[in-house]
């Protein structure tokens, strides 16, 4: 099947829901070609998504203290690098600034429609799609050529159940901002994800115990590696054969910070690029000084106490779900995400759908590395093929059965890895699919990874 084109002479019409960083790089590129009947819906009152700092819980925000797990070096996009000022790890505020930066300087602002909310779409005979929102002056009714998906997988909360009922307080990571309602308490994590791991450590700075239960071993990982951000580190060893690299990092990990028990954690199995790694420093440093400890998974609970999965027993004021979210488009029919959100999405390059080639998703996927200037690539990826400059591939069902069944690395089959990629294995996916466009350039700068007076790559 080829690209869709717009009825008549006239030029399509796009809506971009979301204005966080996937929806913004998504609205640069529409704009880069030319194409002005763009808007850009975001149902809060800022850009940034959820790098937008809230008070209230009723909207997903990130808490007072998040830094970027990914470094600044491989996290910028292309076009707009961090600023050189910006520490390896920077602040939710430093990031916020950044896409704020980003959106004025490509002018994005006057195509973005604040404070308004797709409730539901629903496709139109000719690829069009009819909108459902619901903005400051009440609902309304729009119809678009082509939609852009960017409102990202941290929309439903997950939260595991248990026998019993804890009669404590009780909250999931999304609502949590900052440590002090915690003071004097006894508080348990419950996760083994950066989140989890963050809200462990800042907690503990100020409860009177911290305990992070985990359900299954993981592989916890400094962010600095022999003073290296530890995401420069592995690309700096993507040189060595793909079969080797995670032996590789694994008896890395092993030297560098030691045995697993040595802090309390099981020893996790296979290698280190099978999970979704988590990257914090943190949590290793406050589980040797005591300040967090380990415990096994959740058994069941009984008023305010918790049994483990290891006979212990302990007390609790609250506890903390850091235990993700599910995917979920409440604005979507069914009949268009025709698949079970737990598994694999059958996209083509985590975007294209197999029989809709007037809806892309953008941002839907969660790298072992940086989402947005990946975002970058595959906003780009849809904007030529809505120009008619990149075509549809016309085998979509084959690749997308293809890429299912062969994805970056073995990862784990469960809800958490269903949308994982290898940044840097993606990356070459997205720029051969831009190179297939006849007379296109799918240059992008290399990979930047490590400098030194020793070696440069």
């Amino acid at each position: 099947m080829g690209t869709i084109k717009a009825s008549g002479s006239a030029a399509p019409r796009i809506c971009v829901i979301g204005a966080g960083p996937s929806g913004l790089t998504t609205l640069k590129n529409v704009l880069s070609v030319g194409l002005r009947d763009v808007v850009c819906f975001e149902e809060s009152d800022a850009i940034g998504g959820n790098w937008v700092f809230r008070e209230e819980t009723d909207r997903m925000s990130v808490y007072e203290a998040t830094h970027i797990i990914s470094s600044k070096k491989l996290s910028g996009f292309d076009d707009f690098p961090m600023p050189r000022d910006y520490p390896d790890f920077p602040s939710q505020r430093q990031l916020l600034a950044y896409f704020e930066g980003y959106a004025d300087r490509f002018g994005l602002r006057p195509y973005i429609r604040l404070k308004t909310r797709v409730t539901q779409t629903r496709p139109m005979t000719g690829g069009k799609w009819l909108i459902q929102l619901q903005g400051p002056d009440g609902p309304a009714e729009e119809s678009f050529d082509y939609l852009l998906v960017c409102s990202g997988h941290h929309r439903e909360p997950s939260v595991a159940t248990y026998p019993g009922y804890f009669t404590g307080q009780s909250l999931h990571s999304c609502a949590y901002r900052r440590a002090e309602p915690f003071r004097d308490k006894h508080v348990l994590v419950v996760g083994a994800g950066n989140s989890a791991c963050d809200i462990a450590v800042d907690i503990s700075r100020v409860a009177r115990s911290t305990c992070i239960s985990m359900r299954r071993p993981a592989y916890i990982i400094p962010k600095l590696i022999w003073g290296y951000p530890v995401d420069v580190f592995y690309a700096f060893f993507r040189f060595l054969p793909k079969p080797v690299v995670p032996s590789v990092l694994r008896l890395l990990l092993r030297v560098h910070i030691g045995p697993y028990e040595w802090y309390g954690l099981q020893a996790p199995a296979g290698t280190p690029l099978n999970t979704h790694p988590t990257l914090n420093s943190s949590i290793l440093e406050a589980l040797r000084h005591g300040r967090v400890l380990a415990r096994l998974g959740i058994d069941r609970f009984e008023d305010d106490k918790v049994h483990f999965k290891d006979g212990r027993m302990e007390r609790f004021d609250a506890i903390v779900w850091g235990t993700g979210f599910r995917i979920s488009f409440p604005f979507l029919p069914s009949s268009v995400v025709d698949w079970d959100t737990t598994r694999r999405p059958p996209l083509y390059l985590k975007m294209m759908h197999r029989s809709l080639p007037s809806i892309f998703f953008i941002g839907l996927f969660q790298p072992i590395g940086c989402i947005w200037n990946l975002a970058d690539y595959q906003a780009r990826i849809a904007v030529e093929q809505i120009t008619g400059q990149l075509e549809r591939p016309r085998d979509i069902e084959g690749r997308i059965a293809d890429e299912m069944a062969a994805p970056h690395w073995r990862f784990g089959d469960s809800p958490r890895h269903a949308i994982e990629v290898d940044a840097h294995d993606f990356r070459r996916e997205l720029l051969r699919e831009l190179a297939s466009a006849s007379g296109h350039a799918a240059a992008a700068p290399p990979t930047r990874v490590m400098k030194s007076r020793r070696f440069t790559l």
